[in-house]
């Protein structure tokens, strides 16, 4: 988990520049198809949750802060946006409904930029897991930007989750798959539809009321650190 937080720390650092996109009709369209990978990466959802649901009177409420490396910085600061790697701070609410369902939505302002992204997640738990046994739930995910004239995206994602809890310490892995969708509204650039699988792990530790939680994930050739602090119960 401090592994986590440090490398956050270091990206964030080396991220904090304009991240505006101001000069997308500069690119070409292999270079806008490389933009837009990597933009799917960053902005598609990312729950950093175990597979156990939350049960009828859960909620998971917090904020958290998800750094992408950006496999094509040059194209990025090409199109106005001079950075190596994406932070994208988010408030997230979940909560848990009967039959092992939880619901949550998400809201990201990216600093220096207009950048904001919506997003919503649905989960079931297949198994919610025991003393002997590991949860394993399915999730599917929707993200959609707002604020960028010159672009237009959306992000739809299914995941398979499984964890196992320990005392407080509840590690997981996943698989899944992303679904992208951009589309630049300025020049003669067509929209692009990445696709890509996704795998991810990471663990939950939670302290009474207080959680904290961190992931590291792999979306095509980007991989994500991300660490999420708030109250679950």
């Amino acid at each position: 988990m401090s592994a986590a937080i440090v490398s956050i720390a270091a990206m964030t650092s080396s991220a904090h520049a304009s991240t505006d996109f101001n000069q997308l009709k500069t690119l070409s369209q292999s270079e806008f198809s490389q933009l837009a990978k990597d933009f799917t990466a960053a902005g598609s959802y990312k729950a950093i949750t175990p597979a156990t649901p939350l049960g009828i009177t859960g909620f998971d409420l917090g904020g958290e802060i998800s750094v992408t490396q950006l496999e094509n910085s040059a194209v990025w600061k090409k199109a106005g946006a001079n950075i190596s790697s994406l932070p994208m701070p988010k408030l997230h609410l979940t909560k848990g409904l009967p039959f092992n369902i939880d619901i949550g939505a998400s809201l990201v302002a990216v600093p220096d930029s207009n950048i904001k992204l919506m997003g919503l997640e649905a989960r079931y738990a297949i198994f919610e897991g025991g003393v002997a046994t590991p949860a394993v739930g399915v999730r599917a995910a929707y993200s959609k930007l707002s604020g960028v004239d010159q672009l237009g995206f959306n992000a739809k994602s299914v995941e398979l989750v499984a964890s196992k809890g320990f005392l407080m310490v509840t590690p997981y892995i996943g698989v899944g798959r992303v679904w992208g969708s951009v589309t630049p509204n300025i020049g003669s650039l067509q929209k692009v539809s990445p696709t890509s699988s996704k795998v991810f792990a990471g663990i939950n530790a939670n302290f009474g009321l207080f959680n904290l939680a961190g992931e590291v994930d792999r979306i095509g050739n980007n991989d994500t650190v991300s660490v999420k602090f708030g109250f679950r119960w």
